[in-house]
């Protein structure tokens, strides 16, 4: 498994431990991540009204797999790993 953090990256092989910054959540870019079942975009789109009430929202992107029943492809998710230091997903249902 390939486990991809925005705040720094594709997780290395091997022992070496791994450091990050840590988040700031008021003004670190964030994507809203839908898996394309039925509900997530809305649910997403209810999370990004919610945090407009206390950050700006002009850095937060929303994006969606293109099928509920296929991973996402390896580009979408290097894609968003590189511009983003939050993903928050939604799986719908």
């Amino acid at each position: 498994m390939r486990i991809v953090n925005p705040g720094f990256g594709i997780a290395p092989v091997g022992d070496a431990p791994v450091t990050a910054n840590a988040v700031d959540w008021m003004n670190d870019p964030i994507i809203l991540f839908s898996n394309n079942k039925p509900n997530a975009t809305q649910l997403l789109e209810g999370l990004r009204d919610r945090l407009s009430a206390i950050r700006r929202v002009d850095n937060i992107d929303t994006i969606a797999k293109g099928s509920a029943s296929q991973p996402a492809p390896p580009e979408m998710i290097n894609e968003a790993a590189r511009k983003y230091r939050i993903a928050l997903l939604a799986l719908g249902d």
